[in-house]
């Protein structure tokens, strides 16, 4: 057969560890033999990270303004011990923090629903999508310790030197402090993105924060939301018969555990980071959500929302046989195919990402899977395969689809 032809490449940034060894098997299994793939490659991994001092990653990122849609592979976040094990000169920042506040916007997850995984919490029938505003608080906060009788202050100087002071705190013995930011250019974009998908997928929106304790910081982002809703999307909302309200995140956490799904729930940086594995994990599985920035300029860069599988990889390097699943990063690459054939005008590109998609869910429901699903599933018939046969056997699908 012909190969799918893309007009514009994606910038592929590569990752770290077994989930580096799955991209690899992906393009080679299900996307090369069919599409004539165009990238502008960017190598993300820790080791290539340590040789370019982190260059490469705001490179990616600066690529990605450049071609407007970008899928990318997970990385590591260094710790200590990471420091030892790959002889770092410095302890580099998340990667994706970076290239989220440079690309500013907002991550939109959502759940993979398949035939025969019951999610956790059974009442769960439709998925809930989580949005995640990528731009500051503690992901580009500055940090110290404090000694005992140090006095720490939040200081602002305006743009003629004058000083506005407020006191933090007045340490009697040692301590830390921590201080965060964001912008209100960022927030207003983040609401805009939550608005906008909500009207695109006409689902209900909610927006949760903790104003009555972040009496100026969280009211903040809920005056913004408000206002922009009432001036710019009350009455589209009310025409597509869909609601957004505000509310406190733990009244939040509580209604969404009675729900039924089926909305979308905007959280600040760090909600958004750890209520999507909550979501995704009660679904049934971290490798069963999808994950899209998205850009108030209208950028996308796509990627899995889970981390690099390590343990899956030592096996690996041992020659031992795997079972990881791949089906987020299956998804990512799904996604960002998909949205480049949509900017580019290339349908069949748009076709290809669908049918790699179905052919993904068919290939489970059918009873093909990895481990973590295997352990979840109800159906009869299932069987555990390998990470490569799992690959294998969705391009069996695909390649009927095609």
């Amino acid at each position: 057969m012909n190969l799918i032809q893309m007009k514009t490449p994606l910038v592929e940034m590569d990752g770290d560890e077994m989930t580096r060894i799955l991209w690899q098997w992906i393009k080679d299994i299900l996307i090369t033999p069919y599409v004539d793939l165009k990238t502008e490659y960017y190598d993300l991994g820790l080791r290539h990270r340590e040789e370019t001092k982190d260059q490469v990653t705001f490179d990616s990122a600066e690529a990605t303004k450049k071609y407007g849609v970008a899928v990318k592979c997970a990385t590591i976040t260094p710790n200590a011990s990471r420091m030892t094990e790959y002889n770092l000169t410095e302890m580099w920042k998340s990667p994706n923090g970076t290239i989220r506040a440079i690309l500013d916007g907002t991550v939109f997850r959502t759940p993979i629903l398949v035939k025969g995984v019951t999610p956790y919490i059974p009442t769960w029938t439709k998925p809930i999508t989580i949005a995640r505003h990528a731009y500051g608080d503690i992901y580009k906060n500055t940090e110290m310790k404090v000694q005992s009788g140090c006095k720490a202050e939040l200081v602002v100087t305006d743009k003629d030197g004058n000083e506005t002071r407020q006191l933090i705190h007045d340490f009697k013995d040692d301590g830390i402090i921590q201080g965060v930011h964001n912008r209100d250019n960022s927030i207003a974009g983040f609401a805009r993105s939550c608005f906008n998908y909500a009207l695109d997928m006409k689902q209900d929106l909610w927006f949760a924060a903790k104003d009555t304790i972040s009496k100026q910081y969280d009211h903040r982002f809920k005056d913004i939301f408000a206002e922009i809703f009432e001036a710019e999307y009350k009455e589209k909302f009310e025409a597509a018969g869909i609601s957004f309200f505000y509310t406190l995140i733990d009244d939040a956490v509580a209604r969404v555990i009675r729900s039924n799904g089926g909305y979308i729930w905007a959280c600040k940086n760090y909600d958004g980071d750890v209520m999507s594995d909550m979501v995704s994990t009660a679904y049934g599985s971290l490798a069963m959500m999808t994950s899209v920035l998205v850009s108030p300029s209208g950028v996308y860069e796509y990627e899995a929302a889970h981390g690099t599988v390590q343990r899956h990889y030592y096996k690996h390097l041992q020659g031992e046989e795997t079972s990881t699943n791949s089906v987020a990063t299956i998804f990512a690459w799904s996604g960002a195919l998909r949205k480049r054939g949509e900017l580019d005008g290339t349908p069949e590109l748009m076709a290809f990402a669908d049918k790699l998609e179905k052919a993904t869910i068919q290939t489970i429901e059918e009873g093909v899977m990895t481990g973590d699903l295997y352990a979840l599933s109800s159906l009869e018939n299932k069987q555990k395969v390998s990470s490569k046969a799992f690959l294998e056997a969705i391009n069996t699908r695909l390649a009927a689809l095609l």
